[in-house]
């Protein structure tokens, strides 16, 4: 027997693996598991919560709470769930399940005690219930019924949408749905922890209420859960019942934010280096550990989750005081802002060397933020706390000026961790001696012996995981220098005819350097012309900006001179400090930091500048996604290049790398560049001819899935073409392929060889196809919004979009729209529309009317078996058709019987989906009766209305009134499963 694969098939995958670590589960089977805990707990579907097992854990885990008082606990709890705003809401809940809920009760005595009441319990897991369910239904505005949820003690905490590749779908249109039930029905994600979209490949978790952005991979995990199935790896490292219980105790961080408050949990590697931290500590081995993650990571937030732990348990440390150091005020500010925006309670920041020396001799428990520098003048042994324990941001500088030794005199003993995206090793390569070695290399300072790192996470696991992208190069350094030798010999030897030839050649030596060379006016002028022509060609064009890195002040001013003749002055900013002993060339762009905090800012907001010009400021720290190409003229090495390729890499939409022009040949050889090992080297920057490769290489894949069809300009294989891809697997591979396709084409054009090897009239093609293909999709208008820049040029000069939108007409509904159908030739096309426009028109009113949600079950069914195969194209189109008509005739019904929508959903319920119940004219009757009475009983007149437990209860209440008291049909209540919830949907989805 085949099986065809399906959201089924992944869905009973996942419980099986959620059922091999610990979760009770429902559902393998095939059948809908959220049915045996609606019947085991009587839960309503119009609730999130199973109250009943929920009151029975309760009971069991507290105490003070007892059968006599539970019923007023939970009614208490139950107003916990609503909330205006779902983050506001989240939060509060948050408090609840993590620190318990405050209840009075009487005591033995008759008085009245205020005791917490836990709802989960944290130190006995196996205490608590763990289930796992697919198909949970909730019932409020309108249904949502995501794939497979988890409860703990009933209470929903992780809601997952799961889809299947192989029915044209991904975790992308997962998020989406995801966002669209947070939308719909916000009390289910009131409790929650965070959501997990996946498909048969991917797995992403993004906290309740995140962006699509911030949805991201678990690529990671303890040796037991390690599998060579990649996704199973993740559900069962992510989601097992312990991991769960830690993220929800221990790593959880509200934000505030000008847009709102934001939700935070912990990136893999930041969830993992910090429980290699606690370890560390609660065992006491080593006081010593390096964590060494790749820039654009979010250090901070480990270094903040680590300090959150470190205070709050009392298993690893008893009453710590936890130092978090940087060294630059710029860094303090940040880490400052940071705090303050956090919900994180026991911290303060020391102000200056005496307050730091006060806060050393109390030796509070707290986090207390600290520059390096303070550390100078601070007394030794006078620490109030022996259990200390420090946090060095950017650790790789702390070895510099002696920084270290007065940190380790003023807290010895100390645990100190140092936290870095690039060590320096420079220890074996470039120190004259072991003393000076030691001093040099990040690992010997925090790492016990035999150890590396205590956690890392590379620059190849940041691109893999999309936190940073990767950066090509580009060598510039070759430059043909036209020297008159001759008058070159003469006028040396006349400034210089007081020396000796040795003399003159020390004087060579010294002062003839790659920094005076950079300082030469016509090598300057030279380079802006490159720089100039480049950034107008390759980066200006889709919206990203430059920074010229220069190896002294002087050649910032000189470039900064040279790029503001050529272009607009607003468009370019200098950015070093002068003094008065400066020549005016160097002091005419001195800026304050007002100032450069103001250009920066401007930088970021997309405004003008578009080119920054720097010598030392900016190469750290320094993090402006629309930052794409640095024009390297300065011979940096190891972490200091390391620091300044990663300027460029942070992602931005519509970025797919990140880019260096190279002046100075830092990268002719990577291994004089780098001192790291192979795959750091491998990965911190590569040749733009592999982006190149990549293209090739891409538009071949691509231009494969449309193999025997002609590459003409015509309407027969524009049609072919898209007929090609309206369906699976091809649909998927063609949206996929090309998506990446633009972005590598934006990243590599303009390159003569694109015109010259042929693949820019493969990428006009295909361009076309995916106008015509995205026509026959997606419905809109204007397709070619989404595209890059470049794109878009290609395609207003090669394509006559009136034609292609003659040949595949934009939905529409009705009649009409049907007629257009028929001009086509194409079946697979016309299934495609009519399956698209049929669902639009259906998705909002499957609550409206019984009819409604019968048609979009069949719609649902009618394509699954065109893409499985079953049916053919022009089957698909005539059983599509049908439905589309049925669809239009609800409404037209509903005139003709003279009903508004709301009692004509009523009316068919009761004579289709429990026809033995009522006759037409009894139907219409006793529609009538609970339509009027609920304009007259439900104030609908405030927002919220619709979910309102006053409005709900109501609701129940009339038809308790009319069907039980009035008409004698009580039977329907007790009997038919859903009937209230249809009930209330109808009147509450037609009245919106």
């Amino acid at each position: 027997m085949v099986n065809i694969p399906s959201e089924g098939g992944v869905e009973r995958s996942w419980l099986s693996w959620l059922d091999g670590v610990g979760w009770e589960t429902h559902g393998q089977d095939g059948d809908r598991g959220a049915n045996v805990l609606d019947e085991d707990y009587e839960r309503d579907s119009h609730e999130v919560i199973y109250w009943n097992l929920l009151a029975e854990q309760v009971i069991s885990l507290n105490e003070e709470v007892n059968e006599e008082n539970i019923e007023q606990f939970i009614s208490s709890l139950r107003r916990d769930l609503d909330s205006e705003n779902l983050m506001d809401g989240n939060r509060t809940f948050h408090q609840l399940l993590t620190k318990g809920k405050t209840f009075s009760v009487n005591t033995d005595k008759g008085e009245r005690e205020t005791v917490y009441v836990d709802l989960i319990d944290y130190e006995n897991p196996r205490k608590n219930r763990f289930h796992a369910v697919n198909q949970f239904s909730v019932s409020r505005e309108t249904t949502i019924r995501p794939d497979v949820n988890l409860f703990v003690n009933g209470i929903p905490l992780v809601t997952m949408e799961l889809k299947s590749l192989a029915q044209d779908n991904d975790w992308h249109d997962a998020v989406r749905d995801l966002k669209d039930y947070e939308e719909d029905v916000p009390r289910l994600f009131v409790p929650g922890l965070f959501n997990v979209a996946a498909d048969t490949m991917e797995l992403r978790y993004g906290a309740v209420d995140a962006p699509r952005e911030f949805y991201e991979p678990w690529n990671d995990a303890p040796e037991k859960f390690e599998d060579e199935n990649e996704m199973r790896q993740a559900v069962q490292a992510l989601c097992n019942p312990e991991t769960i219980l830690d993220l929800l105790k221990h790593f959880v961080f509200y934000e505030r934010r000008a847009g709102g408050d934001a939700k935070i949990v912990p990136r893999y590697m930041q969830y993992y280096a910090v429980n290699r931290i606690l370890e560390r500590v609660r065992k006491g081995d080593h006081k010593r550990g390096l964590i060494w993650h790749t820039q654009g990571s979010g250090k901070s937030f480990t270094m903040l989750y680590a300090a959150e732990n470190l205070l709050s348990r009392a298993s690893v440390s008893r009453n710590p005081q936890v130092f978090i150091i940087v060294d630059t005020d710029k860094l303090n500010s940040q880490m400052r802002d940071q705090l303050a925006n956090l919900s994180l309670e026991q911290w303060t920041e020391a102000e200056s060397i005496d307050h730091l020396q006060r806060l050393i001799e109390e030796g509070s428990s707290q986090l207390v933020l600290t520059t390096i520098q303070k550390f100078e003048d601070v007394d030794p042994n006078v620490q109030g706390n022996d259990e200390v324990i420090v946090m060095s941001d950017e650790a790789h500088r702390f070895m510099e000026g002696g920084l270290g030794t007065r940190l380790d005199n003023a807290l010895e003993g100390a645990y100190h961790f140092g936290f870095t995206g690039t060590p320096v090793q420079e220890g074996k390569r470039y120190a004259p001696n072991e003393r000076e070695q030691a001093k040099r290399n990040t690992m010997r300072e925090f790492c016990p012996e035999g150890e590396d790192y205590l956690h890392r996470y590379s620059v190849k696991q940041g691109i893999d995981d999309g936190l940073i992208l990767p950066v090509y190069f580009t060598l510039r350094h070759e430059m043909e220098w036209n020297i008159d030798e001759a008058g070159l010999d003469e006028e040396f030897e006349q400034t210089f005819r007081g020396m000796t030839t040795d003399e003159k050649r020390e004087a060579i030596r010294e002062n003839v350097t790659a920094r005076t060379l950079a300082e030469i006016e016509p090598r300057v002028e030279r380079a802006v012309e490159e720089i100039d022509q480049h950034y107008d060609d390759h980066v200006s064009p889709n919206g990203w900006k430059g920074m010229v890195v220069t190896p002294s002040r002087r050649s910032a001013a000189m470039y900064g001179e040279q790029l503001i003749k050529r272009r607009d002055e607003d468009e370019v900013e200098v950015l070093y400090t002068s003094n008065k002993d400066d020549p005016d060339l160097i002091q005419q762009f001195h800026t304050d930091s007002e100032e450069r905090d103001s250009i920066v800012k401007a930088f970021k907001d997309d405004e003008n500048p578009k080119l920054l010009v720097v010598h030392n400021m900016l190469l750290t720290g320094f993090d402006a996604p629309i930052l794409k190409t640095m024009y390297l003229d300065r011979n940096l090495k190891n972490h200091n290049l390391m620091q300044a390729i990663a300027r460029t890499n942070r992602p931005a939409k519509g970025k797919e790398n990140g880019e260096i022009v190279d002046f100075q040949g830092v990268f002719e050889n990577i291994d004089e560049a780098l001192d790291y090992d192979a795959e750091t080297k491998a990965y911190a920057a590569r040749d733009k001819d592999e982006l190149y490769d990549d293209l090739v290489e891409q538009v071949e894949q691509v231009m494969e899935i449309f193999d025997g069809i002609p590459k003409t300009d015509t309407q027969e294989a524009t049609s072919k073409a898209v007929e090609r891809v309206s369906t699976h697997p091809e649909r998927r591979e063609f949206k996929q392929g090309f998506r990446r396709l633009e972005n590598l084409y934006e990243a590599v054009a303009p390159d003569g060889r694109l015109v010259s090897e042929g693949i820019q009239q493969k990428y006009k093609w295909l361009s076309r196809i995916h106008v015509a293909f995205k026509r026959t999709t997606s419905g809109e208008d204007n397709p070619e919004k989404e595209m890059r820049e470049k794109t878009r040029e290609i395609i207003n000069e090669h394509v006559e979009i009136g034609e292609i939108k003659r040949d595949f007409p934009t939905y529409k509904l009705g009649e009409e729209y049907l007629e257009d159908v028929e001009g086509l030739d194409n079946p697979g096309v016309k299934a495609s529309q009519i399956a698209h426009a049929t669902r639009e028109h259906l998705h909002p009113r499957e609550n409206q009317n019984p009819r409604y949600k019968r048609l979009s079950e069949r719609v649902t069914d009618i394509v699954e078996r065109w893409q499985g195969d079953e049916i053919g194209d022009p089957e698909a189109v005539e059983a599509l058709k049908s439905v589309e008509e049925q669809v239009l005739e609800v409404e037209e019904e509903a005139e003709e019987q003279g009903m508004d929508k709301a009692e004509f959903a009523i009316y068919t319920h009761l004579t289709e989906e429990t026809p033995s119940a009522v006759d037409s004219d009894k139907g219409e009757e006793v529609a009538g009766e609970i339509v009027s009475q609920f304009r007259e009983r439900v104030d609908r007149g405030y927002e919220g209305w619709k979910t309102n437990q006053q409005t709900i209860a109501e609701i129940e209440r009339i038809l308790l009134d009319v069907l039980v008291v009035e008409h004698d049909l009580g039977h329907l209540i007790q009997e038919e499963d859903g009937f209230v919830d249809a009930m209330r949907d109808y009147l509450i989805q037609n009245h919106g």
